[in-house]
Formats: C-alpha cells, structure tokens, sequence
C-alpha cells in the first residue's frame, strides 16, 4: 500500500486547487448577417437569424 512520505501543505494543496478556478472568457463569433458578437451556433438576439436564414423575428425595444 503507497503511503505519502511526507504530509502536503496547504499552500502546496491550495497552489494546484487555485490554477483550475479561472473563469474561462466565452467564445464569441460576428453574426454573419449584422455583426453583433454572439456565441457560436445560437440564434443573434439582434436582427434573429441562424446559419444564413431568419429564424425569429427580434423584439423591437422602444
């Protein structure tokens, strides 16, 4: 049975625990038809379309 030689610190535990908690910046792509940033392969809330067609037809806020 593998038993540690020695105890982990905590700064040691704490080190690795810390590098995997950076928020990830999402990925954003230009709309193909207005331009408006978007997340890839969603609907563009802006001017409603997808993959070259329009799919919805946005809310005019005013």
């Amino acid at each position: 049975m593998a038993v540690p030689r020695s105890k982990t610190s905590k700064a040691v535990t704490k080190r690795r625990r810390y590098a995997n908690m950076f928020l990830k910046t999402p990925n954003v792509v230009p709309c193909s038809n207005c331009g408006n940033l978007i997340m890839p392969h969603h609907v563009c809330p802006k001017c409603g379309f997808y993959n070259g067609r329009q799919v919805i037809t946005p809310e005019v806020n005013g």
